[in-house]
């Protein structure tokens, strides 16, 4: 079993995403705890709310030194869900504070004005389109496959070769990123049932 470490800094479906792995298999521990999060062999970062609040609150717990050494330099697997995702990134229209720049990306937000169908936040079930099939955190999906989104911003990914799954909605957006072993997804794969359970296992088995 791999100790999956669910990042808490105050935001997040954390119960949730512990559950749905503890369903699949999966040990996991939500924590705040440096020393749990040093000793984790994989590492979730999940999130609900403002891009700017995700950022105090990593940085009030003080998390951001202990973060960037398991990622960037211990090459520890992790997994941005939904803000998770966003705060990969350089920054967003929903703030003005930098994020963890791991990934080249920027979040901006869905501008309804001109498509008065389609309300914001976005939520519901979206089809996915695989952009890069070779990634192991898609094993075993095919063109059926189908995620719940809940989110009002979306990632634009700069470098083109990180983006793994888009959807479209308002416009087409980039769903899935990865860069080695940092990976996010906009959706929430603990509300994607079968889709959501898939994901939880490659990423946690396959990496």
């Amino acid at each position: 079993m791999c100790m999956v470490v669910i990042v808490d800094y105050g935001l997040g479906n954390l119960g949730s995403i512990k559950n749905m792995l503890q369903f699949i298999g999966f040990d996991a521990l939500i924590s705040s705890d440096k020393e749990q999060i040093s000793a984790a062999k994989k590492l979730i970062l999940p999130g609900v709310g403002s891009f700017d609040q995700g950022m105090i609150n990593l940085r009030e717990r003080e998390l951001l030194p202990v973060l960037n050494q398991r990622v960037l330099i211990d090459q520890v697997p992790i997994l941005g869900i939904c803000l998770g995702m966003q705060l990969l990134g350089s920054g967003s229209e929903e703030g003005t504070l930098p994020g963890l720049s791991w990934i080249e990306q920027e979040t901006k937000k869905f501008n309804p004005e001109d498509h008065q169908s389609f309300p914001v936040p976005h939520l519901g079930w979206e089809y996915v389109s695989f952009k890069e099939e070779s990634s192991r955190l898609l094993s075993g999906f095919n063109a059926e496959t189908k995620f719940y989104f809940a989110h009002s911003y979306f990632v634009n990914c700069k470098n083109r070769e990180d983006v793994i799954l888009q959807a479209d909605y308002i416009q087409p957006f980039d769903a899935g990123v990865q860069k080695e072993h940092i990976m996010g997804v906009q959706f929430h794969p603990e509300k994607s049932h079968k889709y959501g359970m898939q994901l939880l296992t490659n990423f946690v088995s396959n990496f």
